[in-house]
């Protein structure tokens, strides 16, 4: 049996194959999916699961060397924005490196999800819940 805390097969299989620069993104229950881009979707409820259960959980599986979040979380959600930035905190500690983080429009966040190798849905029924990985290498 595979050992790790991500059982998800689709989203294991994606990360698996993201090479250098390649990105998935989490949104939240609201986010449009382009019809081009696999969707995940593991929404069951309002709220469940989380937005930051999954963004906690697929950052423990992924070298990350970029996010991008909308500009506008950090005014219409900014309890989110302050979990996410420590979420960040977390993995640089951990990875041992510096990640970027670049807010940009939520027009712009929707329009990059289309070049994203799959968009992750998750049950979040807040603002702005979306966020952008982009991969890093691990050498």
């Amino acid at each position: 049996m595979y050992k790790s805390k991500l059982f998800n097969s689709v989203i294991v299989q994606t990360l698996a194959k993201m090479g250098h620069t390649d990105q998935i993104a989490i949104g939240d229950a609201g986010l449009p999916i382009p019809e081009n881009v696999e969707r995940i979707d593991l929404a069951l409820t309002s709220g469940v699961p989380s937005f930051m259960q999954v963004l906690e959980t697929v950052t423990e599986s992924m070298q990350i060397e970029k996010v991008l979040l909308a500009e506008e979380i950090l005014e219409h959600n900014p309890e989110i924005n302050k979990k996410i930035l420590a979420q960040i905190k977390q993995i640089e500690e951990s990875q041992q490196n510096i990640i970027d983080i670049e807010y940009v429009t939520h027009e712009m966040l929707k329009q990059q999800t289309s070049e994203c190798k799959a968009v992750i849905r998750t049950g979040e029924c807040s603002p702005y819940a979306n966020i952008i990985l982009q991969s890093g290498v691990i050498f």
